[in-house]
């Protein structure tokens, strides 16, 4: 006897090859019916016998594309109707529209092979892509996801792409980004004044350009990158001087594995990352060579390689041969630029050259940052490649809220029914172009998931431009504190809301007493929390100035033991500098706030140990300072006496305190007497940990809790983390430490979303 199912798919099941999956399974076993794309996800209906029906669902489930997800399926039966054959619908306007939409996805094997097939139609066509691979989130306009709603709107297919588009046995049937080179986009160059330049050979004067030692602006995939030879010294120092970047470590692009295995220590893990279909970059220990120039990342043992994830960057590194510098396009601390009219305009003075396309971007992303630690993904940039892909909650929420971030790494979170969507990594909100584009995702991102926020949340820094943005949009606003976000996002992950300490170290965020915090430990349960340790304040002379000149930090760590040696001996440290007015300004209070920040602290080692006195990126002091230990230690793993630890004295109290005056002093004596930084970094490391593991000890003897959560910025040191990590669970406690999403700042709007979860009534 026939039945008539109808199924209801929400997931990642738009833009993936799902409705071709269907169409094949269903042929092949006799069904008769339809499927379609609507602004919810996939409906199916099929009629035929019930063995037939039962083994549709199973196969569909086992034979999904890889970048497909099926996260629920609802299944009503109805009468039978007498139907024939099996149709793919065109898919309706209307409807309630929200369903998951795919990431961008890397070239495909099948792709690849046919790029570089002499034979095949679109051997070396900078724009091939299937159902398997290729632009999803940048190109999306609005859902339902069809060609109409993409950029690529604009590109009429030829009757042989028609053809394949209309083929449901055909690996590219309703690939909405479809094209050839008879009908898709192409590439053009200009030059550096923006005119344009004539090439028989595009990607050829492109390569040429590059080992000349040029600097070329690449459109590419969610924004452009800049371009130059990574082994000469003379173009990274070009490129360096021209975008406004001194030191900050430039990201690499190589052919392939086989070539970021000659530069870089690769395990298995690190392996996969670079090679999945995100093609995140991936931090990496840098081995020792002279292929590319040591300017790609000053003072640091680590490279950032990615691997091409475009047809166009495959063919420009095969053009080439080169290992290439691929920097977001930018002046430093500006959005990555991705509209066709703002890229000559914003590059101009940069770029030598500009390779271009004729495809419309219409959301900027750029590149995601991962690392490994202890075994397990750290996520340090979420973007291209991860984004959108939602944290599930236990429990839907009772209306549709929006959560606006921090200030830095900033991004903003929208949650609905049970999903939570984190953004793309927007960057700093220091200046109107970053706060236009928070606001213009953030717009794509509401019509994308036909969101109208009820509620929002913001941080509890009333001057942070995210803030401003969420008192002014009239919706009733909770304030969430900076490190209370920090631990609920880490938890997010787990969907466990259990309670727990939570070390939550970073470098500031203001806390519930108005005092700047950085450096606490949470008890977290659900909405009741509180802090139960901390480190000692430190006064920031000078406020932000502290934080971009840590000898100023230094000198309040010296100032602050009380000693009038300590006092004269930052005069010996720190000859040139006014030591004297940053003594007066800590003797009279002004303009010195106080900082339990776990950053500072690093800040005024680095300063101390004579690694740096002043920085030009977020954090570059701390990460030095790691560097040096990393290969004053290349094997570090941190016990009691190996390498010898400061001394940090333990309080008692209400919150325990973990002060470091002592070990500040020790620090200059080893400093005085000549200890190398990398040595001094090492026995600081060890101090930190060991005193973070005691701590955690007596905190978890006096409240039964055994989970323990690690996020926040600091815990991007690989040293901290690893070793403090091992170090727990050595000591039987369960770790927790987030992997999807950004430890950094990048995650805060995600811990806000959980908050207003938790509160709602």
């Amino acid at each position: 006897m026939n039945l008539r199912r109808s199924y209801r798919l929400r997931g990642v099941v738009q833009g993936v090859g799902m409705r071709p999956t269907i169409y094949r399974l269903a042929t092949q076993l006799g069904l008769a019916g339809f499927v379609f794309n609507d602004g919810q996800g996939v409906i199916i209906e099929a009629e035929g016998p019930v063995e037939k029906l039962d083994d549709l669902l199973v196969r569909l489930q086992s034979e999904l594309s890889p970048a497909a997800r099926i996260d629920e399926i609802h299944v009503e039966e109805t009468l039978p109707i007498a139907g024939t054959g099996f149709r793919i619908l065109e898919s309706p306007r209307e409807g309630i529209r929200f369903t998951r939409i795919s990431r961008d996805l890397a070239t495909c094997d099948d792709c690849l092979r046919e790029l570089h097939d002499p034979t095949d139609r679109r051997y070396r066509y900078p724009f091939i892509n299937c159902t398997n691979c290729g632009p999803r989130l940048t190109i999306i306009r609005d859902v339902p996801y069809d060609r109409p709603r993409t950029t690529m709107a604009g590109f009429a297919m030829c009757p042989d792409c028609l053809r394949e588009y209309h083929d449901p046995q055909d690996r590219r049937f309703h690939a909405q980004p479809n094209a050839c080179p008879v009908c898709g986009p192409k590439l053009f160059l200009l030059k550096a004044d923006g005119t344009t330049l004539d090439s028989d050979d595009t990607l050829e004067t492109v390569a040429q350009a590059l080992r000349q030692g040029e600097v070329v602006a690449v459109k590419g995939l969610g924004g452009v990158h800049l371009a130059c030879n990574a082994a000469d010294s003379q173009a990274v120092t070009s490129l360096r001087s021209r975008k406004f970047r001194e030191e900050k470590p430039f990201a690499l692009m190589v052919s392939d594995l086989n070539h970021a295995r000659q530069l870089a220590f690769i395990n298995d893990q690190e392996a996969e990352l670079l090679t999945s279909v995100a093609r995140p970059i991936v931090i990496l220990d840098r081995k020792p060579n002279d292929v590319i120039d040591d300017g790609i990342s000053p003072g640091l043992g680590t490279l950032g390689l990615m691997l091409p994830y475009t047809p166009l960057h495959t063919l420009l590194l095969e053009s080439c041969g080169l290992h290439l510098v691929m920097t977001s396009g930018n002046l430093s601390e500006e959005p990555i630029a991705f509209r066709d009219d703002e890229i000559v305009p914003r590059l101009k003075g940069i770029a030598d050259l500009f390779l271009l396309h004729d495809r419309p971007i219409h959301l900027r992303a750029d590149d995601s940052v991962v690392r490994v630690v202890n075994g397990q993904c750290i996520t340090l940039r979420r973007s291209r490649g991860y984004v959108p892909d939602p944290i599930s909650l236990p429990k839907p929420l009772h209306r549709p809220i929006l959560t606006c971030g921090a200030e830095l790494k900033s991004t903003f979170c929208l949650g609905r029914d049970k999903q939570l969507i984190l953004s793309h990594h927007i960057g700093d909100l220091e200046n109107l172009a970053a706060l236009e584009a928070f606001e213009t995702g953030l717009e794509h991102f509401q019509r994308l998931f036909y969101t109208k926020p009820e509620a929002i949340a913001c941080d509890l820094h009333p001057d942070y431009l995210s803030s401003q943005y969420a008192r002014n949009t009239g919706l009733p606003v909770l304030e969430v504190q900076h490190h209370y976000a920090h631990t609920l996002a880490c938890l997010a992950e787990t969907g466990d809301f259990s309670p727990v300490l939570s070390w939550t170290l970073d470098g500031v965020g203001l806390g519930t007493d108005g005092t700047l915090w950085g450096g606490e430990c949470l008890l977290v349960d659900k909405l009741d929390w509180r802090p139960m340790a901390r480190l000692r304040p430190i006064p920031l002379p000078g406020g932000e100035k502290a934080i971009r000149e840590p000898w100023r930090l230094a000198v309040a760590a010296l100032w602050s033991s009380d000693s009038e040696e300590a006092k004269s001996l930052a005069m010996k440290l720190f000859p040139g500098r006014p030591v004297a007015t940053i003594v007066s300004m800590l003797e009279k209070g002004l303009n010195c706030p106080l900082s339990t920040g776990a950053g500072r602290l690093f800040d005024a080692v680095a300063a101390l140990a004579g690694v740096r006195e002043e920085i030009v990126y977020e954090g570059q002091a701390a990460i030095l300072l790691e560097a040096m230990t990393q290969r004053h230690y290349p094997e570090i793993v941190i016990s009691r006496n190996d390498p010898p630890s400061y001394s940090m004295t333990i309080g008692k109290g209400e919150i325990i305190e973990m002060d470091w005056r002592a070990m500040m002093g020790q620090v200059v004596q080893d400093r005085l007497e000549d200890l190398p930084p990398g040595e001094i970094g090492a026995r600081f490391h060890a101090t930190l940990v060991n005193t973070l593991l005691e701590v955690t000890r007596a905190l978890s003897n006096s409240t039964g809790l055994t989970r323990i959560a690690l996020t926040g910025g600091v815990f991007q040191n690989r040293l901290l983390l690893g070793n403090l990590w091992r170090g727990l669970e050595k000591a039987g406690f369960t770790v927790l430490v987030p992997s999807q999403i950004p430890l950094n700042d990048g995650g805060i709007a995600l811990g806000q979303a959980v908050a207003l979860w938790l509160a709602q009534k």
